[in-house]
């Protein structure tokens, strides 16, 4: 999912489960199938993105020393996986969630184009080739916003998660 280019995936998706398979509509907007084709290709990059750092993450906390002090202690392994390791794993892992919104923005905007999709990542194409300035800079301002405010939300999660972190 992370060396193929949203459009590339987008496309081959359709050639198999929309032209081969017959399974699900390759364009338009009509129903939950035809939101399943577009979710998947903007998801694949994330997902494998967040997998990989999920990993290592884990990996790198799992070695040490308050782990091994509570498998010491007895505790059970889940327990010591869940409650220990995950919640320190978990801030790099969040905010690289949070920066991936802006490439879920961008892919949005060849998503849409690749599936027909009417939305903004449409709109803002269609702007741009018709040369509709204002409205190139209002999409491009709500993207930001959204990507902003996203980032602010993932910075303010870091206290839920991690107690220590406190913000002055």
């Amino acid at each position: 999912g992370v060396s193929m280019p949203v459009y590339w995936l987008g496309l081959i998706l359709i050639i198999v489960f929309a032209v081969q398979l017959h399974w699900l509509p390759a364009a338009g907007a009509e129903g939950f199938s035809s939101l399943i084709l577009p979710s998947v290709t903007l998801a694949s990059f994330s997902v494998a993105l967040v997998a990989r750092m999920t990993r290592s993450s884990m990996l790198e906390v799992l070695g040490q020393d308050f782990v091994r002090t509570a498998r010491a202690k007895g505790i059970q392994e889940w327990k010591v996986v869940y409650y220990h390791a995950l919640r320190n794993a978990f801030i790099p892992i969040i905010t690289a969630v949070g920066l991936q919104f802006g490439a879920l923005l961008g892919g949005a905007v060849l998503t849409e184009t690749v599936f027909g999709w009417p939305g903004m990542g449409q709109l803002l194409v269609d702007s741009i080739f018709a040369r509709d300035y204002p409205m190139v800079q209002g999409t491009v301002l709500i993207f930001s916003t959204l990507f902003i405010l996203t980032n602010f939300l993932v910075d303010l999660s870091y206290v839920i998660i991690d107690p220590r972190i406190h913000y002055g």
